[in-house]
């Protein structure tokens, strides 16, 4: 009997293996990461554009440049963009590489489930920015949307709706991210890397995952019942039908200040990273930055009413929070300390990640001692809802938050990527963010002091009044020219970038034990961890048996 041959079919290559195709089906967290740092910084581009157009409006006295409605929606969109948009996105990025590097893991506990949390972000970010489109125009009540302007009264349309959706939408990409990072990091640490071992960045993340899980839902709650007063005829927020508008700003500030600390912690957790390093010596005080990182996500949560000092709280409830705001900056001062501490007397290298770390140390110490001066209730009274507020916040989530995030991109750039970011250009940026940031927000504690108002869209005082409004727009142009300067070097560095090596900084933590850019399996074989520091234990160990 004569076999018969079976018909030679083509080859046919899976569907999901296409360039773009593997990019949108890929459950792999360090592409999925990936995505989430360039959609994130797309939002941070255009957050960016908003606050331009705002200080172009308020340049100078009288100005007409954009309506007061389109000023309202602008403002309202920056803020929201900025904190839901960037860098709580950016962070779950930055952890979605890392994190199962560090402890060295092959990926996330839940790899669809981290694939479904980007989509989740990413379809909210578009509903947000789609808004500006809807009848009325985008949302316009600012980005903490209080009631009754929020009201389907006093907005009228559907962009406070869309923007209410998007926020539910990045809520849930958040949230399931949350759970992911949680699960990996308690259950799928290398041999050996007991808590005390793992690296600072880790931590942050795991109070960052908690805190996420603990106030997302406070804030759903809040926002389905804004929902529901605009769309349903309930009277949550409505006073004149029984309702409390103050109900809001509590679900809102439970929520929103911890937000505070979950944008930080991370930046936190960087430059815990970065300077031990570049100074070359072990973190000062492992254990204490650890717990202080626990200690400042549980007094998070007791101090949002800080931000509700005028609204006619009882004395003894405003004696409690200026408190607690107080104590809060006892563990925040631990971790300064401490990372001074390990610059002195260290081999300081001044490389780009280094002068973003240490100018983050610089700028948030300035933002948390008057976070300290608005602590005190009686002098909150004075300032509130004026430009104090609008300076004091931005030097502490904008140097907080951008000044970590491109410590961390300038760090680890060359693990995720290959290849190394210019060095010249890097260092350019920084000093024109640097300087650019301080003449933007700056002269907005003196505009504060001198009685402008937040929100204000336009001002009729001329003089020293009008001197630094235009010197806030001619910082913020320089920062822009900064920012532009990122850009220009990750196309120069993507196109002729130096190669990077496994280990281009020596760096302490596990990462920088794999190739660069990691394989899909992440790690080949993995060292014992012995200490919070297995890169260096490692390079020890071969240095003896090489002088054996």
């Amino acid at each position: 009997m004569v076999a018969r041959a079976e018909p030679i079919t083509p080859y046919r290559r899976d569907w999901r293996q296409g360039r773009a195709m593997s990019w949108i089906t890929t459950v792999d967290h360090k592409r999925i990461g990936i995505l989430y740092l360039a959609t994130s910084l797309v939002f941070f581009a255009a957050g960016g554009i908003l606050a331009l157009l705002m200080r172009s409006q308020l340049a100078t006295a009288g100005e007409s440049f954009v309506t007061k409605n389109s000023y309202n929606e602008l403002f309202t969109i920056h803020g929201t963009t900025m904190i839901f948009l960037f860098i709580v996105p950016f962070w779950a990025g930055l952890a979605n590489i890392l994190v199962p590097l560090q402890i060295g893991a092959r990926d996330m506990a839940f790899p669809r489930l981290n694939a479904a949390s980007y989509w989740f972000f990413l379809f909210g970010g578009i509903v947000m920015f789609m808004s500006f489109l809807a009848n009325g125009g985008a949302a316009r009540s600012g980005w903490y949307s209080y009631p009754p302007g929020s009201e389907k009264l006093f907005s009228p349309g559907n962009g406070q709706d869309l923007w209410i959706l998007s926020l539910h939408l990045v809520a849930i990409s958040s949230l399931l991210g949350a759970i992911n990072f949680i699960c990996t990091i308690h259950n799928m640490r290398a041999p050996g890397m007991s808590w005390m071992r793992i690296p600072l960045f880790v931590w942050t993340i795991e109070v960052y995952s908690f805190l996420l899980v603990v106030v997302l839902p406070v804030i759903g709650v809040g926002l389905t019942f804004l929902l529901l007063d605009r769309q349903a005829g309930t009277h949550f927020f409505l006073p004149e039908q029984g309702g409390n508008a103050v109900l809001y700003q509590h679900l809102f500030w439970f929520f929103g200040h911890p937000e505070v600390y979950i944008i930080i912690l991370p930046a936190m957790g960087v430059i815990s990273e970065v300077i031990p390093v570049f100074s070359r010596k072990p973190i000062f005080g492992y254990k204490a930055i650890a717990f202080s990182t626990i200690a400042i996500g549980f007094y998070s949560m007791l101090v949002w009413a800080h931000h509700m000092f005028s609204v006619g709280l009882p004395g003894f409830l405003n004696v409690f929070f200026m408190l607690s705001s107080m104590v809060i900056a006892v563990p925040t001062g631990v971790k300064i300390f401490n990372w001074i501490a390990t610059t002195w007397r260290g081999n300081l290298i001044f490389d780009t990640p280094m002068l973003w770390a240490l100018g983050f140390v610089a700028l948030f110490t300035i933002g948390g001692l008057s976070g300290i001066f608005l602590a005190a209730y009686p002098v909150d009274w004075q300032v509130t809802d004026t430009y104090y507020v609008v300076a004091h916040m931005h030097y502490v989530l904008f140097s907080g938050a951008v000044f970590g995030a491109f410590a961390g991109l300038f760090y680890w750039w060359p693990k995720i990527f290959g290849r190394v970011l210019d060095e010249r250009l890097g260092k350019a940026q920084f000093w024109l963010v640097f300087i650019g940031f301080n003449l933007t927000f700056f002269p907005q504690h003196m505009l504060g002091l001198m009685g402008m108002p937040r929100r204000v869209y336009t001002y009729d005082r001329h003089g020293l009044f009008e001197a630094y409004n235009l010197i806030s727009t001619i910082g913020s142009g320089i920062m822009t020219l900064g920012i532009l300067l990122f850009f220009v070097n990750v196309v120069k560095t993507n196109r002729t970038g130096r190669r990077a090596p496994n280990d281009p900084w020596l760096g302490d933590t596990l990462e920088w034990y794999t190739t660069s850019p990691p394989p899909p399996h992440n790690f080949d074989r993995l060292p014992y961890i012995t200490s919070a520091r297995p890169l260096r234990d490692l390079r020890r160990r071969l240095a003896e048996r090489g002088n054996a």
